[in-house]
């Protein structure tokens, strides 16, 4: 019996060592996260349709510049457009892959669905941590925050 519970846990193990997501650049040019998605059919975020209300999810295809990245783990970023006027939170579908913690200032194109949101104080000042925020500078959220937001299934980041 303790024969075949060391094999399947090793198995296990190996799986889990084999189904890793790559968090790092590979190449000069574009580099997929989660779902392979092409460069083809996006729209800029300064010229993207925005939910207006909380019930409207759109299917989209975005393009813009990557402002901020998680710094524990690489679970989330913001995206924003050319002209800094519009920015948009993204977590990845099902936690299944996230993004190199460096890759702040670099071009993306991210498919999914976008959606209106109210997002909690304790959520907010969550994720002025997860980016390295100051205490004061977290302490100083007090507000919930109306943002557009996006569930991504795939990204390229342009190297």
């Amino acid at each position: 019996m303790y024969k075949y519970l060391t094999i399947i846990v090793s198995l296990f193990i190996f799986a889990m060592a084999c189904n890793g997501q790559k968090t790092e650049f590979t190449s000069e040019g574009a580099n997929f996260f989660g779902a392979k998605i092409t460069d083809q059919g996006f729209t800029n975020l300064a010229q993207a349709d925005l939910p207006s209300a909380q019930s409207d999810t759109l299917e989209v295809k975005l393009k813009g510049q990557i402002n901020e990245v998680c710094q524990a783990k690489g679970c989330w970023m913001t995206l924003q457009s050319d002209n800094s006027d519009r920015s948009v939170f993204i977590k990845f579908k099902d936690y299944a892959f996230f993004v190199p913690k460096d890759a702040s200032g670099k071009d993306a194109i991210i498919s999914g669905k976008l959606y209106a949101s109210i997002t909690s104080v304790d959520e907010l000042r969550h994720y002025a941590e997860d980016k390295g925020s100051s205490a004061e500078e977290i302490a100083a959220i007090t507000e919930p925050e109306r943002e557009i937001r996006m569930m991504a299934d795939g990204v390229i980041i342009y190297n």
